[in-house]
């Protein structure tokens, strides 16, 4: 039975049926099939080792450090554990320089390491942190490191942030979470800055389901993160730490992650063919932009973000999520969700123009295994529906957020 329905003229926020069975949201969720995974599985039980840095955790972290041309790649049990190894390898504190378009695991991050984040507006054209902006921060700031995120599949300037952090004395290091497989400047990210962190969450392009890892050329880094990541010390340099976490992976984690890596040329051929439907479906919509990945040669495509004009398209993209959602459809991108408008170090209201703007008109449409063209042309034909009946239902979910 198909999961989706048939657009009509009526919208589900005016009444109708959504056009989605079930709730679909933005991420890749690409599993292996099962009898891949029954195979997978009866080797871990047969060899009876679990976790703890086991040979599939071994043969996985060696794949991607090959794959990402860097010394080390240190598998974590997920993408929060990892930034918060990552803060207190490198021995972090007071104030951080963070992106506002970022997610919430960035900022929070730091707290581990008892230092603090610093929001810092982003470049409109990219929505990634520039060194233009983060000059301007650093100097009304004392600021200790810069924590920039590879956003959307794209690839921030490392290249200008590097030589600002080299300006300042400061560590530069990346949230690249939804980067794996991306290209820049003739070379995969991985080897920028002092580290960078890699999510392997389901809703990114290299799945174990849940996990994560880090990648680093710097030996004296790498051998701090393993020791704080074990909680006993590992590795054949050990060094002091000032904490320890247990941030093991698991073999079954590294598994699906060895599997997903056998098949990520053709995930990423798939979202490609997907994104051109949604260029072509939402064609001729005025007021709907899709954004090109920012900075990069080659994208992993994971990401399908378009910006809404509210003046052309009659509605605002906060009002055009809410027409998505009671479709069944999630279009908010998870790193503008304005984290940086909450909590303990929120910023002031107005202080972060360019990061509100594309936190209120940016929407993120899915792609990956729970896709494909049907699916495409429904989301894209509510879309369109919406924009034809702006008038009518602007007074139902409000223009303006």
């Amino acid at each position: 039975m198909s999961t989706v329905g048939t657009i009509g003229k009526e919208l589900a926020v005016c009444g109708a049926m959504p056009v989605m069975k079930t709730l679909l949201r933005p991420g890749q969720d690409y599993f292996p099939e099962w009898s891949r995974y029954e195979a997978a599985f009866r080797d871990i039980f047969e060899r009876q080792y679990y976790t703890n840095h086991g040979p599939l955790s071994q043969r996985l972290e060696a794949r991607l450090a090959e794959y990402l041309g860097v010394g080390h790649a240190m598998l974590i049990t997920n993408e929060s554990i990892a930034l918060c190894l990552a803060a207190q390898a490198l021995r972090l504190k007071g104030k951080v320089l963070v992106p506002a378009i970022s997610d919430i695991f960035t900022a929070q991050s730091l707290a581990w390491a008892e230092a603090e984040p610093v929001f810092c507006d982003v470049d409109a054209a990219t929505g990634m942190l520039s060194a233009q902006a983060a000059k301007a921060c650093l100097e009304k700031d004392d600021i200790s490191a810069i924590l920039a995120v590879n956003a959307w599949g794209g690839a921030a300037d490392a290249g200008a942030l590097q030589g600002l952090a080299d300006q300042y004395g400061i560590p530069l290091y990346f949230d690249s979470s939804q980067a794996f497989g991306v290209s820049a400047n003739g070379a995969r990210l991985g080897a920028r800055g002092a580290l960078e962190v890699f999510s392997m969450q389901s809703a990114h392009v290299l799945s174990s389901g849940e996990g994560a890892f880090i990648a680093t050329n710097d030996d004296a880094l790498a051998a701090h993160v393993r020791n704080i990541r074990s909680n006993y010390g590992m590795g054949k340099l050990l060094v002091p730490v000032v904490k320890t976490s247990n941030g093991r992976f698991s073999e079954a984690q590294a598994a699906i992650a060895l599997m997903n890596f056998d098949d990520l040329d053709r995930h990423i051929a798939n979202n490609g063919v997907l994104a051109t439907g949604y260029a072509q479906a939402l064609s001729g919509v005025p007021g709907v932009r899709i954004r090109e990945p920012a900075g990069a040669d080659i994208s992993n495509r994971q990401c399908l973000v378009i910006e809404i004009d509210e003046g052309q398209f009659g509605l605002s993209g906060m009002a055009l999520r809410k027409v998505l959602r009671a479709e069944n459809i999630e279009s908010t991108p998870r790193l503008a969700a304005g984290w940086y408008r909450h909590g303990e170090h929120a910023v002031p209201a107005g202080a972060l123009p360019v990061a509100d703007r594309l936190c209120a008109s940016l929407l993120e449409l899915p792609l990956g295994a729970k896709t494909d063209a049907d699916t495409v042309e429904a989301v894209a034909g509510v879309i369109r529906q919406a924009h034809r009946q702006a008038d009518r239902i602007r007074s139902m979910v409000g223009g303006k957020a």
